[in-house]
């Protein structure tokens, strides 16, 4: 089986989901993994499918064929080798401002860390009045980091930044 990663986005309107899964089946692709999301009214996401070699090309261009509901790119996974690697999970809590998601991901970036996951989110502070930014990153830290050097640099950041890091 090959694998595909499908981006996709659209104007959100029901049934685009329905749309993605219809093609996929009818060309004999099955779906396995995805994460779509509606924000600020567009519909996007990332769905892993596999399908045979031999089906690949008539998959992909069935998914072109969505242009106008979905804009749908189409990437063929790798079946990368696993390395020694050590998952750890990041929450961040702190007064939104800008910045925040670059600092961290270049901290992470500095040790080697591979970011698998992450979600953000901003809303309304309900007693302090402003924003509220939180995130939750899972990822993975190779064998030959220095895990204590990666915890003095987001401490480092935590004051910088005036957001709350815990590292798990």
């Amino acid at each position: 089986m090959t694998t595909l990663i499908l981006t996709v986005a659209g104007s959100d309107r029901p049934g685009l989901v329905a749309a993605v899964a219809d093609v996929v089946d009818a060309h004999g692709g099955n779906w396995e993994n995805s994460q779509l999301a509606e924000l600020a009214g567009v519909f996007a996401g990332v769905i892993q499918v596999s399908v045979t070699p031999e089906r690949q090309d008539e998959l992909t261009s069935a998914l072109h064929a969505l242009d106008g509901l979905l804009t749908v790119a189409v990437h063929t996974g790798s079946d990368a080798a696993a390395t020694a690697a050590q998952p750890i999970s990041l929450q961040i809590l702190g007064n939104d401002r800008p910045g925040i998601v670059r600092e961290v991901s270049a901290v992470l970036k500095a040790h080697g860390v591979s970011i698998e996951r992450i979600d953000t989110e901003t809303k309304d502070a309900a007693m302090a009045g402003g924003r509220l930014f939180e995130a939750s990153v899972t990822a993975e830290v190779p064998a030959s980091a220095d895990l204590d050097a990666l915890r003095a640099d987001l401490e480092r950041l935590t004051s910088e930044l005036q957001v709350d890091i815990t590292l798990a």
